[in-house]
């Protein structure tokens, strides 16, 4: 990991792409947004305040090992919204 300012660009990047490609299924589809559409947005910005709100917690001991940890977090908690995204 290069920064944890780039962490949290990629962060940024990657939940505000997985919100747009939720939009994008909800134009495309007849009908009005569901309530799973509308949960998957909700459960992106959740994820989203929780790792920023890790990268900025500030009494860390190992700081190496906190990032590594936030990073696994955010690559697992991604991998999980696009294939919700794919199950819509």
């Amino acid at each position: 990991m290069a920064s944890v300012k780039n962490l949290k660009k990629d962060i940024n990047y990657v939940l505000g792409d997985i919100i747009e490609a939720v939009y994008i299924w909800e134009m495309t589809t007849p009908g009005k947004p569901t309530k799973e559409s509308d949960a998957l947005i909700d459960e992106a910005i959740t994820v989203f305040d929780d790792l920023i709100k890790k990268i900025n917690k500030k009494d860390v001991e190992n700081k190496k090992a906190h990032f590594k940890q936030i990073n696994q977090e955010f690559e697992q908690s991604a991998k999980q919204l696009v294939e919700k995204i794919n199950t819509l």
